[in-house]
């Protein structure tokens, strides 16, 4: 039995997609609401709370791997949930600032749930994934209303992620022998720049999309309301403040372990257009 949480969220909705496709046996899905999750045929709804450890016994009994998002809720007491209940690998979404950015805030917060995996008792697998192409759904208020977008490092490149290869990566952790004890950096192809996430966009709705390059301090102001202000100066330094070739750095680990190419910004931009338009 497989237990994905966060399995209606960008990733975990396309790797329960995966994990059927492949026969990967007994699926489990962790949700808040069974009634509204609509999950494929195969695939077991289980209400439970990743903020409430305790609700989540239900889901966990029977689970061999689990497959957990980080900061989801308190780690330490569902992993020590999960190994009383007998889950024997854990295939974790970290963040590739741990290795970037080991300095900010978040990323020590990642860290030390790598930390509390790997010291579990159970056998791991992270996956540390740079900026999700799905972060441009920030934007989408302003495209739907044809207001500029306002961006304070247009021109920066990362390369960013599209969510269903990390998803891919994880049915390969979870399904395929040889994962455990592994931590994989994970990237789209190319780097990218907003500029160019914006241009992939509006040739996916058919349209011109204006863009306002504003300074860090009104970003910063308009992210602290959203995000606090430590969490809004770790965005900003990853996005484009504090850039450094670890984060820069272009990985093939998901071609090399889907044995598929990695997806671009510009599939993302087109399955998603509706979003935007």
């Amino acid at each position: 039995m497989i237990l994905v949480t966060g399995a209606t969220g960008n990733i975990g909705r396309t790797l329960v997609k995966g994990l059927l496709a492949v026969g990967a046996g007994p699926l489990r899905g962790l949700t808040r609401d069974a009634a509204r999750a609509a999950f494929p045929q195969g695939v077991e709804a289980v209400e439970g709370d990743m903020t409430r450890p305790s609700s989540l016994g239900a889901a966990l009994q029977g689970a061999r791997s689990l497959f957990l998002l980080s900061r989801m809720g308190p780690d330490a007491e569902i992993l020590r949930s999960a190994r009383r209940m007998g889950v024997e690998h854990v295939v974790l979404v970290s963040s590739i600032t741990v290795q970037s950015h080991p300095h900010l805030g978040p990323a020590r917060e990642n860290l030390a749930v790598e930390r509390l995996v790997e010291d579990s008792g159970m056998a791991w697998t992270i996956l540390r994934p740079t900026q999700f192409a799905s972060n441009a759904l920030w934007w989408a208020d302003a495209v739907r209303e044809r207001r500029p977008v306002r961006i304070p490092y247009p021109d920066v490149g990362l390369p960013a992620i599209h969510p269903a290869d990390i998803a891919s990566v994880a049915r390969a952790a979870l399904t395929e022998p040889g994962h455990e004890g592994l931590t994989y950096a994970l990237t789209g192809p190319e780097r990218i720049t907003p500029r160019r996430q914006l241009a992939a966009i509006a040739r996916a709705v058919g349209r011109d999309i204006p863009l306002t390059e504003i300074s860090r301090t009104e970003a910063h102001r308009d992210l602290a309301a959203l995000l606090g202000d430590e969490a809004a100066s770790a965005v900003l330094d990853i996005t484009g403040g504090d850039i450094n070739e670890e984060l820069l750095t272009i990985h093939d680990t998901v071609p090399r372990l889907t044995r598929v190419a990695a997806r671009t910004f510009g599939q993302w931009g087109a399955e998603n257009a509706d979003a935007f338009r």
